[in-house]
This record gives structure tokens, C-alpha cells and sequence, in this order.
């Protein structure tokens, strides 16, 4: 510290070899050098760094390229979110940091901005999981202390049709990855349930089951991020009465086992946790919400996680013959909405979950399964109905912790 080495009025403190500053606001940095950074809450920044980490410069709020993207100027309550005719970084949708939308090859995508915490700190970006090891080591390796809850809440977009995802908003969503001499490829959904289990449908492994992998707390399958959990598959348990009838998957459920690493599974974290398992059923008409990567109106699958919501329709509906006729069976339900067709799950989403909403707890009530079509009229995604396979997925659980 005898050299002065923090600017702008910070004061210096040496712990051997090594120094810290404490930065009076807004300065930050090592030495004191920036005054632009953001707090823990990023979602309050209104500070005027505009250029991402690659160095592209951001795109102003206002530009006709974003006004078919989700946050742009002319959004609602955009001066509530700092977005206006300017285009320095915000986060109006609470990711992890500031962001902002920049032109790569004549697209638009968004990309994380150059701008460093308050705090110093900066979690880093890892090719690897981020594991977080617990003080005391639990006696089980259940460490979730909740289920169902999300770190994010607010309205939804659609999956087909849709837009950027809030990050932790669906914190046991599951990406069910092959894996590859280039790395991985998402193949289906899933829903974590317990620490080192994932919930999925069955037809996912129908094609043999090959080197799988599950990726927890993702929400852009393209980028490595910070949050995410990566897990090797131990076991993959199909449903032993698993069968496709006329292209209808019966009894369309599977349970992945993780291999631990370190000899913990999924640890508990803003961006992952676990949904809860419904010993109840949800009435009719019950508005619920699905996630996943998968297809879009564009026939394309989506590397941002998207979501939606859909009504439960009733059983006697959906076997009705201009619905489904009759192939619905009692592990099955269908959800949708018929007078609104457009948003619907797709062949991406296989095995990701459909979730009610009960005391303000998630529970995943349905995996996506099958359907005729995608976004079609009067054909509503039909959905593995979970409660018929309580005592299936429980005493599984329980036979491989013997």
C-alpha cells in the first residue's frame, strides 16, 4: 500500500504480498479506476457501459431491429427498467448481470456486458460445474431444504413463439444431453426432482441410451455460464411397461440417476433446485406452465430457454374425436389452449415438465409426451400425468439407495 495504488479516494488495505480497496461509490475495480459498476441487485444498474465482453458495442433500446424482441424501448414500463433511447447495459429481466442485445453476422443476440460488480467480486465463468461446497456435509445427499420455489417470478412468454427466459425461473429444468466427440446435444427435457435424480419421459430413450449427460441451471444451451451444473448419467431407468402403440407412447416415464461428483449431486442454488412431486390433482381449467429449448414456429429448436401457459383440459375433452380420439389413456392428460392455437410444446421439450402452481410451491404435475402437430387447433400437447406414477418413481428411488 506504501505506493498509493487505490485511485479516486479508496482506501488500501495489504495482506502480505497482497492489497484490497475499498472503493467509495460508484468507483470500483482492483484499484478504484471504474465508475461504472453494478450492485448485487444488477436489475437496478443504470450506469453507461455499452459495450458487451466481446466487445461489440450494444445496440440502442430503441432500434428497429429489436421490435420483435422481447425488451426494447417501446416495451411496457420501459422507464422502469432504465431502457430508453440510449443503449447502455441493463438487466430487466434479472439475469446475472447486466446484458444487452449487438449485431453478430447480421443477427441480433444478446450478450452479457463489460461492467464488473461493486463488490470486486465477480463470479467466474467456469467449462466446468460450479459446485458449492456445504459447510456441514449432510448426512444424506439430500441438501435441498425447498421445492417448487423460484428465485424469479412474473408473467411468462411462450415456447412456440417465444422469447428470453428470466434466469432462475424454472431452476429444475433439466437439459438431457448426448454427448459427443464435439461435446453435447440437447435431446429432450427434464425436471430435477431430487439431488441427484431427474424426472423425463420414457420415448426419450427409445433410440438406445448411449454416453448421456444432464445440465442443470442453463439457460442458453450455446454459452458455457457460470450457474450451471454438469452431471455424468449413472443409470437410466425407462418404465418397465414403456411401449409405443400406433406412434402414442403409453406409460411415458423415465428417472435418470446422476453420478455424483465429489460425492455430491445438484447442490441448491438461485438458478437450481427442485420441483415438487403432487400427491393431489389440479382441476380443470388450472393455469400451468411449461419450459424447454424446444421447436419454434420457425421449425427450429430455440438455445434460449423459452416458457408459456396452458390451461389442464379435461380428459372427456381431449378424447373427443376432432381432439385426440379416444387415445388418451389414464396416464395421460392434455393441456393447451383451444380457442388460441400457437402456444404448445414441442418435439424439444420431450420430457420437460408442466408445472401447477399450489400454496405458491411449483409442482410438476406432467412431462411433456406427444402430439399431432405443433401449435395446431384443437390439438392441445398431451402430457405424462405424474400422479399415476407416484409410487413408481418413489420406490425406484428408494431400491437404488439400498
Amino acid at each position: 500500500c506504501l505506493s498509493g495504488p487505490c485511485k479516486n479516494g479508496g482506501r488500501c488495505a495489504s495482506s502480505g504480498r497482497d492489497f484490497s480497496c475499498a472503493c467509495p461509490k460508484p468507483y470500483g475495480g482492483t484499484t478504484c479506476e471504474k465508475d461504472d459498476c453494478y450492485e448485487e441487485d444488477s436489475s437496478n444498474y443504470r450506469g453507461r457501459v455499452n459495450q458487451a465482453v466481446d466487445g461489440r458495442t450494444c445496440l440502442n433500446w430503441n432500434s428497429h431491429h429489436l421490435l420483435d424482441f422481447p425488451f426494447n424501448a417501446f416495451m411496457e414500463n420501459a422507464d422502469f427498467y432504465g431502457i430508453g433511447d440510449h443503449n447502455f447495459c441493463r438487466n430487466p429481466d434479472e439475469d446475472e448481470k447486466p446484458w444487452c442485445y449487438v449485431r453478430k453476422n447480421k443477427e441480433v443476440d444478446w450478450e452479457f456486458c463489460d461492467v464488473s460488480p461493486c463488490s470486486g467480486k465477480e463470479l467466474r465463468v467456469s467449462h466446468s460445474a460450479v459446485y458449492v461446497e456445504p459447510t456441514d456435509p449432510p448426512e444424506s445427499n439430500e441438501i435441498f431444504e425447498t421445492c417448487g420455489q423460484p428465485e424469479v417470478r412474473g408473467t411468462l412468454k411462450r415456447i412456440y413463439g417465444g422469447s428470453k427466459a428470466t434466469a432462475g425461473k424454472h431452476p429444475w429444468m433439466a437439459s438431457v444431453q448426448k454427448k459427443t466427440p464435439d461435446g453435447s446435444e440437447h435431446f429432450c427435457g427434464g425436471v430435477l426432482i431430487k439431488s441427484c435424480w431427474v424426472l423425463t419421459a420414457g420415448h426419450c430413450f427409445e433410440n438406445g441410451k448411449g454416453n448421456i449427460q444432464v445440465a442443470l441451471g442453463k439457460q442458453n444451451l450455446k454459452k458455457k455460464e457460470h450457474h450451471e451444473q454438469r452431471f455424468d448419467v449413472e443409470k437410466i431407468i425407462v418404465h418397465d411397461e414403456y411401449s409405443d402403440r400406433g406412434g402414442i407412447p403409453y406409460n411415458d416415464i423415465a428417472l435418470l440417476k446422476l453420478k455424483p461428483v465429489d460425492g455430491y449431486c445438484a447442490v441448491e442454488t438461485k438458478y437450481v433446485k427442485t420441483a415438487c412431486l403432487p400427491n393431489f390433482f389440479f382441476p380443470t381449467g388450472t393455469d400451468c406452465f411449461i419450459s424447454g429449448w424446444g421447436e419454434t414456429e420457425t421449425g427450429e429448436s430455440s438455445d434460449q430457454l423459452l416458457d408459456a401457459r396452458v390451461k389442464l383440459i379435461s380428459q372427456r375433452k381431449c378424447n373427443e374425436r376432432e381432439l385426440h380420439n379416444n387415445s388418451l389413456d389414464e396416464s395421460m392428460f392434455c393441456a393447451g389452449k383451444l380457442r388460441k392455437p400457437g402456444i404448445d410444446s414441442c418435439q424439444g421439450d420431450s420430457g420437460g415438465p408442466l408445472t401447477c402452481v399450489e400454496n405458491s410451491s411449483h409442482y410438476v404435475y406432467g412431462l411433456v409426451s406427444w402430439g399431432d402437430g405443433c401449435g395446431l387447433k384443437n390439438k392441445p400437447g398431451v402430457y405424462t400425468q405424474v400422479t399415476t406414477f407416484l409410487s413408481w418413481i418413489k420406490s425406484t428411488i428408494q431400491a437404488e439407495l439400498r
